[in-house]
């Protein structure tokens, strides 16, 4: 076999290396995934390795990412397409640093777990249905504590910051991450950044203890405070240079992970001791790979107030229009669950599926037709949905926060507008139309219980992910197993509703709302051919 290492060994995409049946023997698959020289290859060609019932395709640890940060994928052809997506340790560039033996083997709490380390066999499957045949696809390194630690307790001094919007349960992955150290690891030198990325060099800093912390969880938005933007990534890791931080926890949205895989780069080309962590947070639910994000749950739940509210008052008037806002500025997670949660809602609207107001089978057309049937209709809508249509007959920018997120035109005041004046002055009728939008509320509120138990799982593992050496990673549930995933995994697409999926066509079903695939002419000249042409194939992403 010919072995040959490509420009794409370099590159932040993932690599997939198969192995032949013909691989000779004295070449492990963890020397295989070395994102050093041909001479480091060279050197590691003369160790004999025995391959003896696959045990190396477990053995992934230190090697199995690329010193450009790039995650490494290993594909081996005898084992049905079995790929292995490891994240960066501190031994990848620091290859003397000593370990020690976790100190959990003492831990009264650990002492009645049959298996109180996590073996490095155990991986989580990205997907959990595949078909006869198929191969078995991408698999992660499962979460939780290992038998060696990379730090001394004593030793540790840690950093929490917490960056973006708000989102229920931050307090709880605050709270658990210095409980977390403190209980497990007998960690007490804990320091919290406040005010964002930009805390780090304005040196605003709390010192954080289980007491200081103790009841934190049980309020609304983030202890530390936050901020978007902000980031400068040589200025950032001197602070922690010169600081003395070694651990860095990281609470925060894609924009945010992409600041903390500069700041692991950066790290590791001081050849720094330093393990760097994030924990993604968003209530939208847009985050790649993990099940779900916190939060999300304690959303959906909130915003059956703000529905039934809607409801009410639609159902106690003649012709009530009731129309709800909710966030979901890419993705519509939030308006659907809470959509299918409810079961009042006659209509549903998201980012991810285009609508048109005028003409048959457009919205129009649909609320008259529930008014008519039913004497009220309840409209629930993303905030993200129909921005570009809105864009376009209101001649709205093109603006972004500070964060690089475009600035969306209120959504519910432009449908709510075009409702009143199309049945006032179109269908002359008289319809009674109340407009509540309770986004800031939603974010704002404490955790509910599924979300406290899901904060406490986040931080506990990544505080375990941390004291084994782990670095440069996320963590989060895959198919309710939480598991470490290589940080560009997280940040190279987002999460939306897929509209070819079940879950979308079961919200169909349950409004009976149109599904707005119609064309009709007037819509050819108010989008380009390329808008249509991704409606058309239902690739659709924000419109």
């Amino acid at each position: 076999m010919e072995l040959s290492l490509s420009s794409s060994l370099h590159s932040n995409t993932p690599c997939f290396i198969p192995l032949s049946r013909n691989l000779s023997p004295c070449i492990s698959r963890q020397n295989l995934v070395s994102s050093s020289t041909s001479s480091f290859l060279r050197r590691n060609l003369t160790e004999r390795v025995s391959l003896k019932n696959n045990k190396y395709l477990i053995r992934y640890r230190r090697r199995l990412i690329m010193r450009s940060q790039s995650s490494t994928v290993i594909n081996d052809d005898d084992d049905d397409g079995f790929i292995i997506q490891g994240v960066p340790h501190l031994t990848d560039f620091l290859p003397d640093l000593p370990s020690y033996p976790n100190p959990l083997k003492k831990s009264q709490a650990y002492a009645i777990v049959k298996n109180t380390f996590v073996s490095p066999k155990d991986l989580v499957a990205e997907n959990n249905i595949i078909q006869k045949g198929s191969p078995r696809g991408v698999h992660f390194m499962r979460a939780g504590p290992r038998e060696k630690v990379y730090f001394l307790p004593e030793k540790v001094r840690a950093c929490i910051v917490t960056c973006g919007g708000l989102c229920p349960g931050i307090n709880t992955v605050i709270r658990e991450i210095v409980c977390g150290l403190s209980n497990m690891y007998s960690v007490d030198d804990v320091l919290g950044i406040q005010g964002g990325y930009r805390g780090f060099y304005s040196h605003n800093t709390v010192h954080l203890t289980p007491k200081v912390v103790n009841d934190i969880h049980k309020r609304g938005g983030t202890f530390l405070q936050t901020s978007r933007g902000g980031h400068d990534t040589k200025k950032i890791v001197d602070n922690i240079q010169d600081r003395g931080i070694n651990q860095v926890y990281i609470i925060g949205g894609d924009g945010t992970h992409k600041g903390a895989a500069a700041i692991y780069k950066e790290v590791e080309s001081r050849g720094l001791q330093v393990s760097v962590v994030g924990i993604p947070k968003t209530i939208d639910n847009d985050i790649a790979v993990i099940d779900k994000s916190f939060g999300f749950d304690t959303a959906v739940e909130e915003a059956q107030r703000a529905i039934n509210a809607a409801h009410v008052e639609a159902e106690c008037v003649e012709n009530g229009v009731g129309i709800v806002k909710l966030m979901g500025r890419y993705s519509g997670f939030i308006a659907m669950f809470a959509t299918l949660a409810n079961g009042d809602v006659d209509c549903c609207l998201i980012p991810e599926s285009p609508f048109y107001l005028e003409g048959q089978g457009g919205l129009f057309e649909y609320i008259e037709q529930r008014l008519k049937e039913n004497g009220h209709v309840l409209i629930v809508l993303a905030e993200g949905a129909g921005q570009e249509y809105i864009a376009q007959s209101m001649k709205a920018g093109n603006g972004t926060d500070a964060s690089g997120n475009r600035l969306l035109s209120d959504v519910g005041l432009w449908l709510t507008q075009k409702v009143k004046d199309h049945f006032t002055n179109v269908r002359k009728m008289t319809i009674n139309l109340k407009y509540i939008d309770p986004t800031y509320m939603i974010r704002a509120i404490p955790s509910n219980a599924y979300d406290n138990i899901y904060c406490t799982l986040l931080a506990q593992s990544a505080v375990h992910g941390t004291m084994a050496g782990f670095t440069g990673f996320t963590v989060g549930p895959v198919n309710s197993r939480f598991a470490y995933i290589p940080i560009n995994r997280v940040t190279e697409t987002q999460n939306i509703v897929k509209l070819t999926d079940r879950m979308w066509a079961r919200l169909l079903a349950s409004t009976n709302q149109p599904s707005f695939l119609g064309k009709p002419e007037y819509l050819q000249g108010k989008f380009d051919k390329e808008t249509m042409d991704i409606i058309n194939r239902m690739q659709i992403t924000s419109i």
